[in-house]
């Protein structure tokens, strides 16, 4: 038997990176498979496999964690963006294509239910008018007042991103946004030599094109991995608590501990100290919309 990291998913194949540095393809076996029938993607990319002697993947290694959504597919009930990540990085636009709040504290939430710091860059600066970039100047307001780090650069245009990749330096990143957002253009100005494929927008839509199809970890020269990942349409959460939702919003936790009572969902009990935070403005309500959004939601897959 020996251990390896798997570096690349395509579904039915998975690349796996030994410690001496080669790269082996793999299947799973198939009892693995039918083990994890919950998930679309029972091995992830930045999983430890086992692998016996004919290079198939028999087991997987306990994750530290992993950020999992609702998937798309409906005869399964999730699926692994990454696993065993120090960090994820979200790239928003305003614009171009419109990235909503709901669709970020949805991410964000995910995240904080494994405890994985985010970090948010909101993207092509270059692009947006007056408005636009009072938007995108609220929104920083908004996430680093409750503890995010916030990043404003235009990937293409910016001559200096060194800022950004600092932020990625020794660390196992994983990327994830829109289709469009500019994923694969910030990793290719972190490491050139990578070559992802780019792809511009759709005029008549505002609506990106998936150039990456699969989730791959690429190795950066500067220290660290980054695991780029497709373009995610929507975020359902997955497989959280619907009474300890609020638990993985940050400032809605901080609050609850004025409410008048211990099990405050904080959506109409009397004496809540969030409401009334909302209400003075100490929330934003475009967070507590999106903690309403969630708990209300019938495609929210909850324990």
């Amino acid at each position: 038997m020996k251990k390896g990291l798997v570096i690349k998913s395509t579904g039915s194949w998975y690349h796996v990176l030994q410690d001496d540095g080669t790269e082996l393809t793999c299947r799973i076996r198939g009892k693995l498979r039918m083990d994890d029938i919950k998930s679309t993607n029972p091995v992830a990319v930045g999983d430890i496999v086992i692998l016996d002697e004919e290079n198939v993947i028999v087991d997987i290694e306990q994750r530290k964690n992993y950020i999992i959504r609702k998937a798309s597919n409906l005869s399964k009930q999730s699926h692994i963006i990454a696993a065993n990540v120090d960090q994820a990085v979200l790239i928003a636009t305003v614009n171009y294509p419109v990235t909503t709040t709901v669709f970020i504290d949805r991410f964000l939430a995910a995240a904080e239910a494994y405890r994985i710091p985010v970090s948010l860059i909101f993207n092509k600066t270059d692009r947006y008018n007056e408005d636009e970039m009072l938007q995108v100047n609220e929104m920083k307001k908004i996430y680093e007042k409750i503890g995010y780090p916030v990043y404003k650069v235009s990937v293409k245009k910016d001559p200096d991103i060194d800022s950004i990749k600092e932020l990625f330096k020794n660390k196992i990143t994983v990327v994830a946004g829109h289709s469009g957002v500019g994923k694969s253009t910030l990793i290719n100005r972190l490491e050139p030599e990578i070559h992802l494929k780019t792809a511009e927008i759709s005029d008549s839509h505002q609506t990106g094109k998936h150039t990456t199809t699969f989730a791959e970890m690429h190795r950066l020269s500067f220290g660290g991995y980054i695991i780029d990942t497709p373009g995610i349409r929507g975020f359902g959460l997955y497989h959280i608590e619907k009474n300890e939702l609020y638990h993985y919003f940050r400032e809605i936790f901080s609050y609850s501990k004025n409410c008048r009572y211990n099990n405050c969902q904080h959506v109409n009990e009397p004496g809540c100290a969030v409401k009334e935070a909302v209400e003075k403005g100490d929330i934003a309500l475009s967070r507590y919309n999106s903690y309403l959004n969630i708990y209300f939601d019938d495609n929210t897959k909850y324990r």
